[in-house]
């Protein structure tokens, strides 16, 4: 098998599929790994896949210019994020500007890329999304925006971001902004369909779904739970703990203080305004100029954060996540069909023997 980068270490950002002029790049997902594979019968060695493989050339990366945290100054927008609600708001000053948003939405039963050039069409960009992303399809389509003179804003993962910046080339760099997130890894789609599948749900089906509400990690349809809220999220917990990430999440290059792209956004988990808490509050690291003009133009409150802090809350500033030792038993379960809840209860029998005590007194009505 011939792939593009070393094997195994594929990011998925599907980058190569899309510059591949003969169509000789495909992507393959085995669940503990994804490959960028090629039909040699139909390869003409142009070498373009390698060129725009983020895997293949080293990462650039630079130390920030300022750390900050803050949230978007209108309630509703910070109302419906997962923490201030920086990214939305960043997003629509860029589209009331005249400028082209690229990121993440869930359509069709798919997590994919789409544009948005309208506050209205950035709404479906909200929320996060623990699961791997599809951006197959919107690097040509952000190009040619790029070369219709427009500015394009590219949200994403720090892998897809750096996939952006090599497709688009050096010739529309001043145009093409990017914003990374600060990523804790991230799983098949596969397996999240398996797991909703066992709880009678298909990504197919539903119309909107969510991984969060404010600091609470939970699976949820058009804003309910999937499960029952006193409990652990089973999947929620299997990403939280780093089991189900592909194997290059645990090499990643990006997972660093030091970034790729010209804002970075998260949780502002080490913050000490105690009093906006609750409400969320976003970590935002401005790495360029082109950063700062992000942010100068959003309606944001910021206020400077301690780079120490941060980087001690959040692991991924600091390294990648750690594999646990019983990935191996899980995906091995997994093959032999043992429903995504069992895996967990022997992966982690002193946490889910609690869980299953809890289920049974709530049942019995011994516990409110």
């Amino acid at each position: 098998m011939k792939t593009v980068c070393k094997q195994d270490m594929c990011t998925g950002c599907m980058a190569c599929a899309d510059k591949c002029p003969k169509q000789a790049v495909s992507v393959k997902d085995d669940l503990t790994h994804f490959n960028a594979v090629i039909d040699e019968s139909r390869c003409v060695q142009c070498g373009l896949c390698e060129r725009v493989c983020q895997q293949v050339h080293p990462v650039q990366k630079v130390q920030p210019l300022a750390w900050y945290e803050g949230w978007a100054n209108d309630s509703s927008i910070r109302e419906k994020a997962s923490s201030g609600g920086i990214a939305t708001a960043v997003m629509f000053a860029f589209v009331r500007e005249g400028g082209v948003v690229c990121s993440c939405t869930f359509t069709g039963g798919t997590f994919c890329y789409a544009l948005a050039e309208t506050e209205a069409e950035i709404r479906k960009f909200t929320g996060s999304k623990y699961v791997k992303s599809n951006p197959k399809g919107i690097y040509p389509q952000m190009l040619q925006k790029l070369k219709d003179g427009k500015k394009v804003l590219f949200v994403g993962l720090p892998c897809q971001a750096a996939a952006a910046k090599r497709f688009a080339g050096e010739q529309y760099e001043a145009q093409l902004y990017t914003a990374d997130l600060i990523c804790h890894g991230s799983p098949s789609p596969a397996l999240l369909e398996t797991y909703l599948q066992q709880h009678g749900k298909s990504l197919q089906q539903m119309q909107e779904i969510g991984f969060r509400q404010s600091t609470a990690y939970r699976l949820t349809e058009n804003g309910k739970p999937l499960t029952n809220p006193r409990l652990t999220d089973r999947y929620a917990y299997s990403f939280l703990k780093s089991l189900n990430l592909t194997e290059n999440c645990y090499a990643c290059p990006y997972a660093d203080a030091e970034r790729a792209a010209d804002l970075t956004l998260g949780d502002s988990w080490g913050t000490q305004l105690n009093d906006e808490k609750s409400k969320g509050v976003s970590l935002i690291l401005c790495q360029t100029e082109k950063g700062k003009a992000l942010l100068e133009a959003a309606d944001l409150h910021l206020t400077p954060a301690d780079a120490q802090r941060a980087v001690e809350t959040n692991h991924q500033l600091k390294a990648p996540s750690q594999k646990p030792a019983c990935r191996e038993q899980f995906f091995a379960l997994y093959g032999q069909g043992v429903p995504y809840d069992k895996i967990m209860a022997k992966c982690y029998p002193k946490v889910f023997l609690k869980q299953r005590v809890k289920a049974l007194l709530l049942k019995l009505k011994l516990l409110h």
